[in-house]
């Protein structure tokens, strides 16, 4: 693009330093600066922060900004103020002397930008102050922070769409990745539902290198990615904060510089990090994904992901952090069943409803998708985004295209064992089908005698799960957390098992698992871990609700034994360990209600007795009881025992018609104590 003559040039050649705008940059920031609404979806390292920061030079009053994180906000500010611009932050790392300065700028009306953390909205007295001080317009960092859909949702900026119905200011928002439901709940939320002026720009980073590999020895993947970038700075993305801690070891003592970053550290060792990072060369930092939004670094040369991240789009924003100053940068995603496992449970342990349960399954589908992808990856990852003209030659498939195969036959048997079981199973359950594997489980439902019963005995069971793994990554099945995980067919399945369309899968990964050797062992099995999810789950909400840690309700142990028993009463439940009365009658039906998919219903006095001799007695009292109602002849008048006399009479120990004609009385003891004798005596 040629220079530009405008005041906008010249205060982006004298502020900024850039002789012209990047693609797309020049509509949006005439389109702010007209006091339109705008929704800006631009890629990572795509100059967003700019096109709300020269509008905010162009014309007089203040725009607020609105941002996530307070290492990004204090960045921009610093590198707003060394350009001679009047910008400050409100956050809870400044120091009073910083806070006197902000303030004091306010008051005199030179300050152009204000950095708010979403958290202060929280205050009754920022809108006053913002109403008083003169505000211009709002702009919002990292905009898909608003959705419930989106992959960094934040409570606190929902408040967004009240304060600019407050301030009746124009809105500009930005983020890097929101697919259509995320950008479909930003309008809503943000602009009250009247659309907003939007701007989508390509999402392709064309100098970016995509890579993905099935995790093997992953340690020492991560080290040798590492070693072959040796002095250049890099991320390493961990699922959890015991391995980035340990991945920063290996690597030191592997003469690599590395630091590693969570959210279990204090607040200053965070802050430390952080500004290692930024100022030194060379530097790795393994650390879970709180770090990294909004980081500024423009030569991350690598990003690698030790686990799966949790969606396209955390992907996508992860990778982002490569890069961005346009250099060549590398990335490699490591991934295996146990991230797969882990990432389900995650989603069937939230409390969101079942419905965006299911969407967020799909979410993890679409990256698996991209993970066994049969061709260009990058062609996979944008066309999630809806971009079709897509030009790689930097990625792992367009270096080494995957061996693949027609895998019609293997997928519609899946399919099939699937269909035949009423899509009430997951992968361990359907491959033991395929297998012919005669469990305890496949004999009593009678799944022997399916036609697919050892059907698929080509593959092994480390095979079969690359195959349901390769099928979800097709979208051809999706978990259901209705059904704990069972997994149902989608549509797109239905024209392959009718024969009508056929399907290729990756034979590199199939032959790579036979190989593999087997995961860590699970706290449960495959076919009982989505259970296990949905139990931990109702026990977090209990937890929440009454204030408590989650092992008060219940114990992780006491969990697994209800996800692998599936008590389907209240006295199965009483055998479980850890389930006293208290708990059974606190608690049992409502983790009942998760096994079995109702409530148990029972009458408290009998749920008392639930898990001992003295239940199944009441019961049969209580039968008997009903059949003698009306006498031996069926024409006396009615007559019955209270729930609580009923359960004095299954406890005695001695039984005998005197001790029944103390708790029942004469009429009732002459109605039912031959029979009641029976039934105790019988049991005695």
């Amino acid at each position: 693009m040629a220079p530009l003559d405008d005041g906008a040039a010249t205060l982006l050649k004298d502020v900024f330093g850039f002789d012209a705008f990047r693609p797309g940059q020049r509509e949006i920031v005439d389109a702010v600066t007209a006091g339109e609404n705008v929704l800006a979806i631009m890629p990572t390292g795509g100059g967003k922060s700019l096109c709300f920061q020269l509008p905010a030079l162009i014309d007089d009053g203040l725009t607020v900004v609105i941002s996530p994180l307070i290492a990004l906000m204090r960045d921009q500010v610093r590198a707003l103020q060394e350009a001679g611009v009047g910008a400050g932050a409100l956050t809870s790392g400044n120091t009073p002397e910083e806070t006197d300065a902000v303030w004091e700028g306010l008051e005199a009306g030179t300050l152009r930008l204000l950095y708010m953390a979403p958290e202060r909205l929280a205050s009754g007295s920022v809108t006053g102050m913002l109403r008083r001080v003169g505000v211009r317009r709002i702009a919002v960092d990292e905009a898909h922070c608003v959705s419930q859909w989106g992959h960094d949702f934040r409570p606190d900026y929902l408040r967004i769409g009240e304060l600019r119905r407050a301030l009746d200011v124009p809105l500009a928002a930005f983020t890097a990745t929101a697919d259509a439901e995320t950008q479909e709940e930003i309008v809503q939320k943000l602009f009250n539902g009247q659309p907003p002026r939007a701007f989508l720009r390509g999402f392709d980073r064309p100098n970016i290198h995509l890579a993905f590999a099935a995790k093997n020895k992953p340690r020492d993947q991560i080290l040798n990615f590492a070693a072959a970038r040796k002095g250049q700075s890099g991320i390493v993305y961990c699922g959890t904060r015991a391995k980035t801690e340990g991945i920063a070891r290996a690597l030191n003592e592997a003469g690599q510089k590395a630091i590693h970053y969570h959210g279990g550290m204090e607040a200053e060792d965070r802050r430390i990090a952080e500004a290692r990072f930024q100022q030194e060369d060379g530097l790795i930092v393994c650390a879970t994904v709180a770090f990294g939004m909004g980081v500024d670094k423009p030569d991350i040369r690598w990003v690698a992901h030790a686990d799966l991240p949790k969606s396209i789009e955390a992907y996508y924003q992860e990778i982002g952090r490569a890069g961005r100053d346009g250099a060549p940068a590398e990335t490699l995603t490591l991934f295996g069943p146990d991230d797969i496992r882990l990432r389900r449970s995650q989603i069937d342990e939230g409390l969101a409803p079942p419905e965006r349960r299911a969407a967020d399954h799909a979410r993890l589908n679409a990256l698996l998708g991209l993970a066994e992808a049969l061709e260009c990856r990058r062609k996979t990852l944008l066309g999630y985004f809806d971009e079709t003209e897509v030009t790689c030659g930097r990625c792992d498939l367009c270096d080494s295209p995957a061996e693949t195969f027609n895998g019609t036959t293997a997928v519609r048997k899946a399919l099939s064992a699937i269909l035949r079981t009423d899509e009430w199973f997951g992968a361990g359950h359907l491959t033991d089908i395929l297998l012919g594997i005669e469990t305890d489980k496949v004999r009593a439902r009678g799944h022997t005698d399916l036609p697919t019963f050892g059907v698929g005995t080509e593959y092994d069971r480390r095979q079969w799960q690359a195959i349901f793994r390769q099928m979800m990554g097709h979208d051809l099945i999706r978990p259901d957390p209705d059904r704990h995980g069972a997994l149902r067919m989608t549509d797109a399945a239905r024209p392959i098992l009718r024969g009508e369309a056929d399907i290729t899968l990756r034979r590199d990964t199939i032959r790579a698992a036979a190989g593999r050797r087997p995961a860590v062992k699970a706290m449960v099995s495959e076919e009982d871990a989505p259970l296990l999810s949905a139990l931990k789950a109702k026990r977090r909400a209990l937890a929440e609700a009454a204030k408590v840690p989650a092992y008060i309700i219940f114990t992780d142990r006491t969990l697994i034994e209800m996800a692998e028993g599936r008590p389907a009463t209240l006295d199965g439940m009483a055998k479980v360990g850890g389930v006293g009365a208290k708990k059974l009658e606190t608690y049992g039906s409502a983790f009942l209600e998760v096994i079995n998919g109702e409530a148990a219903q029972m009458h408290p006095t009998r749920r008392k007795l639930a898990g001992r001799t003295a239940g199944g007695l009441y019961d049969r009292l209580l039968e008997v009881q009903a059949e003698l109602a009306r006498g031996e002849s069926g024409i006396d008048k009615p007559l019955s025992c209270s729930a609580s006399e009923l359960a004095k009479v299954a406890q005695l120990h001695s039984p005998d018609e005197k001790s029944l004609s103390r708790i029942l009385g004469e009429r009732r003891t002459e109605r039912f104590g031959p029979a009641f004798l029976d039934i105790l005596r019988e049991a005695g």
